[in-house]
């Protein structure tokens, strides 16, 4: 298996930044596409926000999630539950090693993976063996090459390097969104559809103290303290570029 770490980790700050996203706020490009009956695969699913959502959108149908980390599987599963949530289920695998037969599922979504994936090439090989013929599959992963951030300074700028840094060494690539057409189109895939959008934070301690505590983790506590004076600006921005991929496998 490649050689990768999740850069973002499972401190409470982080999954605290996860648990607010939704099919609506973050899956929208893919929920026009959810059917009721289908049977949907959630790779990279987190605590599971995004894939209750998907759930609601497909029942009677079925959505299972994956994670390869095994407390966020739990953290999903007890939610799920508690949502009343009966036609999903949560379990630990690998995206590069799915425990599926060929042509399982309807259609397959990934947010905020693959950005981390050191073989992207392998795992979207292995989301196209498990997908049915003529079924769809939909990406997103920020891109850091189109962030916009004010009121900038050197400070800032080096804290957002130093994380960019960070995920890169760790088998990711922070840059991956432009290039979800080609990792799927090289996969097997077809009539791939890139879009983007901009993600606003307000507050701006919404992606600013994770990110510091990150750096904090890191040994890094004078760029980790600029990002906690710049999260104060009540005029400051952060906006994050979101770029979306949907393809499908051949008939």
């Amino acid at each position: 298996m490649p050689d990768e770490r999740y850069t973002l980790g499972y401190a409470d700050e982080a999954i605290r930044f996860l648990d607010r996203r939704s099919l609506d706020s973050h899956g929208a490009f893919f929920a026009p596409l959810l059917l009721p009956g289908m049977a949907v695969l959630d790779c990279g699913c987190g605590p599971g926000g995004i894939t209750r959502g998907i759930a609601a959108r497909v029942a009677p149908g079925h959505v299972t999630g994956i994670d390869r980390d095994a407390s966020q599987v739990e953290l999903a599963t007890r939610r799920a539950a508690r949502a009343g949530l009966g036609n999903v289920t949560f379990r630990v695998a690998s995206v590069y090693e799915l425990p599926f037969a060929d042509a399982s599922f309807d259609a397959i979504f990934s947010h905020a993976l693959f950005e981390h994936l050191a073989d992207k090439p392998r795992a979207a090989r292995e989301c196209l063996r498990v997908l049915r013929p003529g079924g769809v599959m939909g990406v997103c992963t920020p891109d850091w090459g189109g962030f916009l951030l004010a009121p900038e300074s050197e400070d800032l700028r080096a804290a957002l390097r130093a994380y960019e840094d960070a995920q890169n060494r760790n088998g990711g690539d922070t840059r991956t969104g432009r290039k979800l057409a080609s990792v799927l189109l090289e996969a097997g895939f077809e009539g791939a559809t890139l879009a983007a959008r901009y993600e606003n934070f307000s507050p701006l301690s919404d992606i600013g103290e994770v990110l510091a505590a990150r750096l904090d983790l890191d040994g890094l506590p004078r760029l980790a303290a600029a990002l906690r004076a710049w999260q104060t600006d009540p005029h400051g921005l952060f906006s994050e570029a979101w770029v979306s991929c949907v393809a499908r496998k051949p008939r």
